[in-house]
């Protein structure tokens, strides 16, 4: 058994696993760490399908060779019943190049008892 890419959970089957196959994160922090595994596993789908739908892109590619090294949630703000505000630090190297550090402030709304993603704010990227 592995553990979760989110860093939340023991295993990625008693974690993110879990949203991965169908079940609906119970807030905003489970399905952004839901999503950073879902682009540490590369699934597009997944990510897609999180994206609520007045936001989301008609495709999205992901960088060839792009390896996730770690997440940090920083804020958890929940600003409504179905609104949350979600700040994190992902950290990725694309090849050999150096680590690149992205925070975000994203926000997120409940729709019919499941979290999507809206959008965010780039906090900051850059090598590190």
């Amino acid at each position: 058994m592995s553990a979760c890419p989110c860093g939340a959970g023991p295993t990625y089957a008693d974690c993110c696993g879990r949203w991965h196959s169908g079940a609906p994160a119970p807030d905003a922090e489970a399905l952004m760490r839901s999503r950073y595994s879902a682009f540490v596993r590369e699934d597009v789908g997944y990510l897609l399908a999180t994206w609520h739908p007045d936001f989301r892109p008609p495709s999205l590619a992901l960088t060839p060779g792009q390896r996730w090294l770690g997440l940090q949630v920083k804020a958890v703000v929940r600003q409504q019943e179905d609104a949350a505000e979600v700040r994190f630090i992902a950290r990725s190297r694309i090849g050999g190049g150096p680590a690149i550090r992205h925070e975000e402030r994203s926000r997120f709304r409940r729709v019919d008892g499941r979290w999507y993603y809206c959008d965010g704010d780039l906090v900051g990227a850059r090598g590190r």
